[in-house]
């Protein structure tokens, strides 16, 4: 990465919901950067708060009773509390988003190619023909067989990973400098989250554009991202540089998480480990650390909130690194 300044810096963010009376948090105190022609995972089984942080950064939480404090800075602009006009102008033309579900994402009564003109249109003074233009090689850039064609057809003419695609190609119309990827890959088949993958890596290089990519499987992190942060119960668990958190995690959940990636060396296992239970709902977080009740390794040191702590590379809210039990090395073949 480029030692520059960080194209999107968010400090202690934290997002609450009014429920039963009382402020309950969904996301509590999340820090992290991204830096030019970056690729950074924000990991973590559902419910984590991966999607909260982001509509957030983006100012698309506007439900009645949401408290959002902490700081998110985009080129040194605050986007925490900047009105809703000033941010539609920074929407769709410096930040871009890539929703999980393109079929809900786009409207169904509108074109594809009419869609992303509109976008093009309200960012930049071009007429409807330059749009169009503009639209049709965004959609072949994407790799969309007969893109002119394509352009006239409705969302739910195309398959799933047409409508990903036209998705990215919407995103990238204004050539934003960092694009928001909201599971882009889920329900499609691996061949074509393949593709999508691809697509994404190549952004960088051909857009200039940083990422900030949301997902819940370790594989797609381990091909795709630069550094990665877990996300667990809407707390940072670890972040850090993908190669050293895939090789050494420091936190069990993170551990966890690759222990349910199949090896791609050795004896093949006859089941893949799980992690016992699920994630508490927000109302009934645990004192101290929230994964605590499924980890094997809690004992009375955990129910306390551990900090979050540098260890060599990596950022680690665990006590385990501290008191020298670290997560035993993990094979590297995983690791970029």
């Amino acid at each position: 990465m480029d030692a520059e300044a960080p194209i999107l810096e968010v400090r202690d963010l934290s997002v609450s919901f009014r429920s039963q009376g009382r402020d309950v948090p969904i996301v509590e105190n999340v820090s992290f950067a991204v830096g030019a022609r970056e690729i950074l995972g924000i990991v973590g089984e559902s419910g984590s708060g991966k999607s909260v942080t982001a509509m957030t950064i983006m100012g698309l939480i506007d439900a009645p009773g949401v408290r959002v404090t902490g700081s998110a800075l985009f080129r040194g602009q605050e986007l925490i509390g900047m009105p809703q006009k000033a941010l539609r102008r920074l929407r769709g033309r410096k930040i871009a988003m890539i929703f999980q579900d393109p079929m809900t994402a786009f409207t169904p009564v509108y074109t594809i190619g009419w869609q992303i003109d509109e976008q093009i249109r309200a960012h930049e003074k071009l007429g409807k023909a330059e749009a169009r233009s503009r639209t049709v090689r965004l959609l072949g850039d994407m790799g969309v067989p007969d893109p002119e064609r394509t352009a006239n057809r409705y969302p739910h003419q195309l398959s799933g990973g047409l409508r990903q695609r036209a998705m990215i190609a919407m995103a990238l119309s204004c050539n934003p400098a960092l694009l928001i990827a909201d599971e882009p890959t889920t329900a499609l088949d691996v061949t074509v989250q393949a593709q999508i993958l691809d697509l994404i890596r190549t952004l960088r290089a051909d857009y200039g554009s940083s990422v900030l990519l949301i997902t819940h499987d370790m594989g797609v992190v381990a091909e795709t991202c630069d550094r990665v942060m877990v996300l667990y119960s809407g707390r940072i668990a670890e972040r850090g540089p993908c190669d050293a958190i895939f090789a050494h995690p420091g936190h069990p959940y993170t551990a966890a998480l690759l222990d349910s990636i199949p090896p791609l060396t050795g004896p093949r296992p006859e089941r893949l480990p799980s992690i016992a239970g699920a994630p508490p709902p927000p109302l009934e977080r645990p004192v101290g650390c929230a994964f605590a009740p499924r980890c094997h390794f809690t004992h009375d040191t955990c129910h306390a909130l551990p900090p979050l702590q540098r260890y060599g590379q990596q950022d680690i809210a665990c006590v385990l690194p501290k008191e020298g039990r670290p997560m035993p090395p993990r094979v590297t073949e995983y690791a970029q």
